[in-house]
């Protein structure tokens, strides 16, 4: 598997090797001594699906310490705009995000460590997301951004007209308005 740095520290890309011929393909989405070779040695302890049809914007969605999560995220079927927002008051790149395009086509995951919001958009007609996950839901833990923030100017790749979002998240704060950081 290719492990790709970002331009934010501790943000991969993993791109695995896929083994095709006549009868389909084979490919390992993950291998823990191969993260752990790279420096990823997250213990996950749960797998999450979600299901949406075009146009969906999840998030910008994350828990705080003690119950922050790393996530793994792949897509099974479709294509999304996958985004990570950096809230680690420390790093250099606070307040900056990266966006990917992850499918079932490209194969690609994306690996989000702790300190991050996470969001997607679906670009296909229907995706079917899976994603790994460190700790357990903790409810009281859960926080989020607003996705269409005009401080982090995330463009979705969605036309507007065609966003659905949850009423959960539009209520969240804005950027600026966030109380909460990662050290």
């Amino acid at each position: 598997m290719n492990i790709e740095k970002t331009a934010i520290k501790d943000l991969v890309i993993i791109t695995p090797i896929i083994y095709e011929d006549s009868r389909g393909f084979f490919f390992e989405a993950y291998n823990k001594a191969k993260f752990n070779e790279n420096g990823i040695d997250h213990q996950f302890i749960q797998d999450n699906q979600s299901f949406s049809k075009r146009g969906v914007i999840r998030g910008l969605h994350m828990q705080i310490n003690p119950f922050a999560q790393a996530k793994l995220v792949r897509v099974l079927e479709g294509e999304i705009l996958d985004v990570a927002v950096d809230l680690r008051k420390n790093s250099p790149t606070y307040g900056q995000h990266m966006s990917v395009i992850l499918s079932a086509a490209n194969k690609k995951q994306l690996m989000i460590p702790h300190g991050f919001a996470h969001g997607f958009s679906v670009l296909s007609e229907t995706a079917s997301v899976m994603y790994k996950v460190d700790q357990v839901y903790h409810k009281e833990s859960e926080r989020g951004i607003r996705y269409d923030d005009s401080t982090l100017s995330i463009d979705w790749q969605i036309h507007p007209d065609e966003v659905i979002v949850s009423e959960k998240d539009l209520i969240l704060p804005s950027f600026n308005e966030i109380n909460w950081s990662f050290e």
